[in-house]
């Protein structure tokens, strides 16, 4: 699928966030790095039209996230940083089922697709599980298997390891790793773009470069004066002070 966001800019308060963002993603792996406020969850939410921006538009395969915003949600799934705000039902099984209410399947097809991503994603053992009680881990994986069971085209995720420990973090990334779907991932762990197609380096609300997992991480590692060889694998090069960063460099 290809998404598309054309001269699309953004403020919040009067504050920009985006801007003049000119960009055709179309690969199956991409990554958007960059330290906080850098613009990279607005970004993420303008792909399946969470945000609508203040001027530009927004185009899935074609369909203006302003005109089309039903469609374009069934196509493309997103997952938050924190998966308690996606998780609405008490058991695990429920809050994953909760997402095929609309999806006009019949009751047997519903059940057999809520069974086959709680097994995927290690969770059939909990399925009749209180979801508040779940690990912090756990409760991330329910919120992706929450998504994936409408099967999107697209899955975009807002920085969905934040809350996690190490363990936790490697678990959700080689999730995702191992998805069909294309997947657009905003993250400050710096690890999980690695065998990516394509990552981009956003600062102050513009892409300023756009490449290479390596040279992604090089390019922004240096953007914080931070060393690449002691960014840390817990993102911690990215929570230093920011430097304006200058025009899109390939």
């Amino acid at each position: 699928m290809t998404l598309r966001l054309e001269r699309v800019s953004h403020a919040y308060d009067g504050r920009p966030v985006l801007r003049d963002v000119d960009l055709e993603l179309s690969e199956h792996r991409i990554g958007l790095i960059g330290a906080n406020g850098s613009g990279k969850s607005t970004l993420a939410r303008t792909l399946n039209g969470l945000v609508l921006p203040d001027s530009g538009r927004v185009l899935v395969d074609g369909l203006d996230t302003r005109r089309h915003a039903r469609e374009i949600r069934r196509r493309v799934g997103f997952v938050f940083s924190d998966a308690s705000a996606q998780i609405v039902m008490p058991t695990v099984a429920e809050d994953v089922a909760i997402g095929l209410r609309r999806s006009g399947l019949g009751a047997a097809e519903q059940r057999a697709r809520v069974e086959a991503v709680l097994e995927r994603h290690g969770l059939a053992g909990h399925r009749d599980h209180p979801a508040h009680l779940l690990s912090g881990g756990q409760r991330q994986m329910l919120a992706l298997a929450s998504v994936l069971v409408t099967e999107p085209e697209v899955l975009v995720c807002d920085e969905p390891t934040t809350l996690l420990d190490l363990r936790n973090t490697a678990v959700v990334a080689q999730a995702l790793r191992e998805l069909p779907q294309q997947v657009v991932l905003a993250t400050h762990h710096l690890d999980t773009v690695s065998g990516f197609d394509r990552v981009l380096v956003m600062d102050d609300g513009r892409v300023v470069f756009d490449g290479a997992p390596a040279d992604a991480v090089a390019h922004y590692t240096a953007l914080m004066g931070v060393d690449a060889g002691a960014a840390r694998p817990d993102g911690g090069a990215g929570s230093g002070p920011r430097r304006s960063g200058g025009g899109y460099r390939p």
